[in-house]
């Protein structure tokens, strides 16, 4: 791999870090302003709904258009609308309308970027690349996502909102430059005729592995608002502690993106993506049930096995459909994640609220269950019928590398 693709990776966790800013700046800002948790809740309402409802049709969008050109038009969108934020509290408009209006612009500018990316990578990457590539990614995302509380806490303490989301907008400036700075396709991605006719995508193809892709995004998201939930609202433990428990987890998941090329040589993507996720949702549910030193110990082993299984299923999704269906894939799957976390965190809140943060947990590690089961089950009927149409052909559901 030429040293030109490599600047995704830069590009990714300035975009990374930027959208995670611009939400904890405006969440912050809101309870400044006496805005009240039901506020806060409705922006990260706001953020998910366009994604959920916009990633399936922006994947085909993906598909059909420059993938590097819509990364580059989705950071200089993002750029003015981060940007007007800050204009708009210089002129005195009203905090929540701003604070919402800007949020949901990003958020729908973010539902046509995470399919675009996602093929943009599958263009320009190698094949037998991929999995070096994709954990490299994913700690880019991750790095970005962990560093953005600091900044933005720090920053907005001691420089106040202006300067913060004027910086802000200036990340999305420099991610739009390293991927300009990639340069035009120079390759050409040809799989050999009978993989090709194999792997031509079908809804039954992409769907189990889009359930298992979004479905760790539901698990990421419920689990960082359980957490403060419990750490605060029932252990009655201060921020700190719920911040060494974050870095534990971050630590956690940053090992897995290490090891994760290992891993999956070993045991093949598929047995990693299921396996992982089965017993990180085994996991799951004891983290709430033995104190907090059991659970400082649960939740970077949880963060772990998390890690690799969401490389390995980013990887399968990305090579078990055509090179030019990439973005629709990445769109179905990001889309149903956030629908899904919408209802999970909702039925996680409610049952929370009638009882305690361990049933909560309980609550989505069942969800969760299901789900890699079910997908788990899907892709095993595919991959069934696939061998036997195909009278011994290679499995549809590939590997990066061939192994599966």
């Amino acid at each position: 791999m030429t040293s030109r693709p490599r600047l995704l990776l830069p590009a990714a966790f300035i975009t990374s870090l930027g959208n995670n800013i611009q939400l904890l700046g405006a969440a912050l800002l809101l309870v400044r302003a006496q805005g009240s948790m039901l506020d806060v809740g409705w922006l990260f309402i706001a953020v998910a709904v366009p994604q959920a409802v916009l990633s399936p049709y922006f994947g085909r969008l993906a598909d059909r258009f420059d993938r590097r050109r819509l990364w580059i038009i989705c950071d200089l969108m993002s750029a003015a609308a981060a940007l007007a934020l800050p204009v708009g509290l210089a002129l005195g408009v009203s905090h929540q309308p701003l604070v919402y209006a800007t949020n949901f612009a990003l958020a729908v500018i973010a539902a046509q970027f995470t399919p675009a990316s996602a093929a943009l990578t599958r263009e320009r990457v190698p094949t037998t690349q991929l999995r070096r590539f994709n954990a490299h990614y994913e700690i880019a995302l991750q790095g970005g996502m962990l560093l953005s509380a600091a900044v933005g806490g720090i920053a907005l303490q001691y420089f106040g909102p202006k300067p913060l989301f004027t910086f802000n907008a200036l990340t999305f400036a420099l991610s739009a430059v390293l991927v300009f700075a990639v340069g035009t396709r120079s390759r050409t991605v040809e799989l050999p005729q009978e993989t090709t006719r194999a792997a031509r995508p079908t809804a039954a193809r992409v769907i189990p592995l889009a359930l298992l892709f979004g479905q760790g995004l539901v698990v990421v998201t419920v689990f960082n608002a359980l957490l403060p939930v419990l750490l605060i609202g029932e252990w009655h433990r201060g921020p700190a502690v719920l911040g060494v428990v974050d870095a534990l987890g971050g630590a956690g998941f940053l090992l897995a993106a290490a090891v994760y090329r290992r891993s999956a040589a070993r045991l093949g993507d598929l047995k990693l993506a299921v396996g992982g996720f089965v017993v990180c949702t085994a996991l799951f549910a004891l983290q709430p049930l033995f104190g907090l030193p059991v659970l400082m110990m649960l939740v970077p082993l949880g963060a772990f096995l998390f890690g690799q299984a969401r490389i390995a299923t980013r990887s399968l999704l990305m090579t078990s459909v055509d090179e030019s269906r990439v973005g629709h894939a990445f769109g179905l799957a990001n889309g149903y994640g956030l629908a899904a976390t919408i209802v999970v965190m909702l039925i996680a809140s409610v049952v929370t609220g009638h009882s305690d943060t361990r049933y909560g947990f309980a609550t989505v590690a069942a969800i969760s269950l299901l789900a890699a089961g079910l997908a788990a089950a899907w892709i095993s009927t595919i991959s069934r019928r696939t061998a036997s149409n195909h009278h011994g052909a290679r499995p549809v559901l590939r590997s990066p590398g061939g192994a599966i």
